[in-house]
C-alpha cells in the first residue's frame, strides 16, 4: 500500500457554529427572500445576534451560526409542511422540548 492509498484523519472546526452572518448571507444559505427571515424573526423562531448601541435596523442584523442552523430548519419545516411562521414556530418548539427530554433521560 502507498502512501497515496492511506488517507490521513480529517481534523477541523465546524465553521457554522464560530461565525456570525448578515441577513443577506442567511438569506441566501437559505434561498428565501429577506421578508420571510422577518417573519422568522417577528414570531421568534430565531433571534439576531443584539446589537452594538442602539437598536439596529434589518439591514445590519447578524445572526450566528446556531441561528443558521435554526433557520435552516425552520424553512424546511415550511417548504415540505407548508407552514407559516407561527406553526413554524410551535412545532421547533416542540422539537426542542422532546430533545430536551431525550437528553435528560439519557444523563
Amino acid at each position: 500500500m502507498s502512501t497515496s492509498d492511506t488517507a490521513a484523519p480529517l481534523c477541523g472546526i465546524v465553521m457554522e457554529e464560530q461565525v456570525d452572518i448578515s441577513i443577506d448571507d442567511l438569506c441566501a444559505v437559505c434561498r428565501v427572500e429577506r421578508t420571510q427571515i422577518v417573519h422568522l424573526v417577528e414570531e421568534g423562531v430565531i433571534e439576531p445576534l443584539p446589537a452594538l448601541g442602539s437598536a439596529a435596523q434589518r439591514t445590519q442584523w447578524r445572526f450566528s451560526g446556531e441561528t443558521l442552523n435554526r433557520a435552516r430548519r425552520a424553512v424546511r419545516l415550511q417548504r415540505d409542511l407548508e407552514l407559516n411562521a407561527a406553526a413554524t414556530a410551535l412545532v421547533l418548539d416542540l422539537l426542542d422540548q422532546i430533545d430536551a427530554l431525550r437528553r435528560s433521560t439519557q444523563a
